[in-house]
């Protein structure tokens, strides 16, 4: 597996940036009532981690150490105006729905823990990959999220109608949505299945010997990451 696949690979698999490193909590509790907002998030949030890591990558012997994080976020705020701005010509619904979100892209801890822990240490192809691999998984994770709430909600998939509902005024038989997965309970519900189904699914690859990525990253907060590469660390329950 060379370096750019590996980088897509890592983002959406080994360290997806929902499921695994449980990050960018705020939006992907917030806006997944449907996938089509997953999926505008997501999307969203991969344009600026690209670009941003791209322009991090290049300017990474230029940027002073003792200002790297306002730089940035400065940087990273110059993408997401122009996403914002795009969504609101060109996409308002999705724009409207997304609301305050959008602008917060700035301070999503997935963009700048990227930045400091590898667009800033490493060349330009890479870190280009390490952002589609990053928002991929990111944007996979949302919709799943938005699938499902989506679903059980309302009986809708990507807005269509999926489930006839019942109709009490007539008394015909059909799907009776379970609102709570469409409010905000409902996110943390979904996002703990799936995460026990991963796990699970982990699980039994472990039992039958496969090779299994058992924690990703350092635990710590962005700004001290020294940069995680990658490399998997000891989660203390390892056999002797």
């Amino acid at each position: 597996m060379n370096g750019c696949t590996e980088r897509v690979y890592n983002g959406l698999i080994k360290e997806n940036p929902t499921f695994v490193l449980m990050l960018g909590m705020c939006p992907t509790l917030a806006v997944t009532t449907s996938a089509v907002n997953g999926v505008g998030m997501g999307l969203s949030t991969t344009v600026v981690l690209v670009l941003s890591n791209m322009l991090i990558s290049m300017l990474r012997k230029i940027i002073p150490d003792s200002v790297r994080m306002p730089a940035f976020i400065v940087v990273v705020a110059s993408f997401v105006t122009i996403v914002q701005f795009l969504l609101e010509g060109f996409v308002p619904s999705l724009y409207d729905a997304l609301g305050l979100y959008i602008p917060l892209i700035v301070v999503n801890c997935i963009i700048l823990g990227r930045a400091e822990s590898y667009a800033s240490k490493n060349p330009v192809v890479l870190s280009i990959f390490d952002g589609i691999g990053m928002g991929l998984g990111f944007t996979v994770g949302l919709t799943a999220i938005g699938l499902v709430r989506e679903l059980i909600g309302s009986g809708k998939i990507f807005g269509y109608q999926l489930l006839p509902l019942a109709d009490t005024a007539t008394g015909q038989a059909g799907y009776v949505p379970v609102t709570i997965f469409i409010l905000a309970p409902g996110a943390f519900l979904v996002l703990a299945g799936l995460t026990a189904l991963q796990n699970k699914v982990k699980l039994r690859a472990a039992r039958k010997g496969k090779k299994v990525t058992e924690a990703s990253g350092c635990g710590e907060g962005c700004a001290s990451c020294g940069g995680c590469n990658g490399k998997v660390f000891p989660t203390g329950n390892e056999k002797e």
